[in-house]
């Protein structure tokens, strides 16, 4: 085992790539994720109104777009031409047009219509604005009524408000109560990103062994094991990423854990062995790294979107729930949800392991391509002796 780790870190010493892929690549992606999510919270996200009539009451529902956590009135303009553009220049997120005759009509008891328009495409932000934009209209909408029943005097405060807002709901996120995107979206992002590099530096060890080595002599005549002892020292580095960005997350970021380290730990092991016979499969297609890369990139590409952490698995067609079951990271975070968020037993976490066992058939076929290879090169060597 000694000289088996010798040979593997001279061979690390030589391929600079294989050592930034386990070293600073993995930690600078985490770190460069983390900055761009690191607010955690989407705050005054700019907005313009145009504001047809300026009156009392229209500036008071600017005040209320204003006052909300979510948007921040960047502007106001004189017509729709002017938000509109804004919009398309990313100067804004959104735009309201308060109509011609508001303070009027709603003191003629009429209902002007406030229309709004954000650029859906941006999920999101979208998101985010329509429930801001609907929650500021609505407490407008509750002060205009709860005014007009007492100004009859024939309603009391409270009345007056029960008559305004009827039922009142509270909505309560169970598992994520500050709606924190870094925990929603982090969580998932980085077991996407480390799946991208286990499976990438399995390529490069294999293809630097089978540089230095040659087939033959890496190989010999135990093909197999000799497969096995290669990639053995790097497991542990593997399982020590997926540790590090747990610690990271649950105890530095002290983000709520409901269930065990242990199943998530055993889960990554797992995980861990799935990329590694599919970055191997991948090798062994071609014995050519860099058509491993790309049938690699090709695989992992989109492993966050279809995680269905962002995107209900059920709302996905059949082919994106196929490729979905291929990637081992898809089974892995179904665990650490059930463990994080449900503190669920660890028999039932562990029953998404199940479809793993299915990684079985890669792992024949890396055995039947190792003999192909091997066959392959002795036949050529014993060509050119003749």
């Amino acid at each position: 085992m000694r000289e088996l780790i010798t040979s593997q870190l001279a061979i690390i010493h030589r391929d600079k790539w294989l050592l930034s892929s386990l070293t600073w690549i993995p930690v600078t992606l985490a770190v460069m994720i983390w900055a761009v999510f690191s607010h955690g919270i989407a705050r005054d996200l700019p907005i313009g109104v145009v504001n047809l009539t300026p009156g009392t009451l229209s500036q008071q529902l600017i005040r209320y777009y204003d006052a909300t956590s979510t948007m921040q009135v960047h502007a106001q303009y004189s017509d729709v031409s002017q938000a509109k553009e804004a919009l398309v220049r990313g100067d804004i997120y959104a735009y309201a047009v308060i109509p011609t005759q508001f303070d009027q009509d709603i003191y003629k008891q009429f209902t002007p219509q406030v229309s709004v328009y954000y650029n859906s495409q941006m999920i999101l932000v979208g998101k985010l604005l329509s429930s801001a934009f609907t929650q500021a209209q609505a407490t407008f909408n509750a002060q205009l009524s709860t005014i007009g029943h007492l100004v009859k005097g024939d309603a009391t405060w409270l009345s007056a408000i029960g008559q305004a807002v009827p039922v009142r709901t509270q909505i309560t996120p169970l598992f994520n109560k500050n709606s924190n995107y870094a925990q929603f979206l982090l969580s998932a992002i980085i077991p996407a990103l480390w799946q991208i590099i286990v499976v990438v530096s399995t390529i490069l060890i294999l293809a630097a062994n089978h540089r230095d080595k040659g087939l033959n002599h890496w190989l010999g005549s135990r093909p197999i094991s000799s497969v096995l002892y290669t990639l053995l020292p790097y497991t542990p580095v593997f399982a020590l990423q997926g540790f590090a960005f747990l610690l990271w997350f649950y105890l530095g970021f002290k983000w709520p854990m409901n269930g065990s380290f242990a199943v998530i730990l055993c889960a990554q092991w797992v995980t861990i062995l799935a990329c590694v016979i599919m970055g191997s499969l991948f090798f062994l297609l071609t014995l050519d790294p860099a058509r491993a890369m790309s049938f690699a990139g090709a695989f992992t590409a989109p492993s966050f979107a279809f995680m269905g952490i962002t995107f209900p698995v059920t709302d996905m067609n059949s082919l994106a729930q196929w490729w979905r079951s291929l990637l081992p990271v898809s089974h892995y975070i179904e665990v650490q949800v059930s463990q994080v968020s449900y503190g669920l037993s660890w028999h039932q976490s562990l029953t998404h392991l199940l479809p793993m066992f299915g990684y079985l058939l890669p792992l024949l076929l890396c055995i039947l391509l190792i003999r192909k290879h091997l066959k392959n090169d002795n036949a050529a060597a014993t060509k050119e002796s003749v």
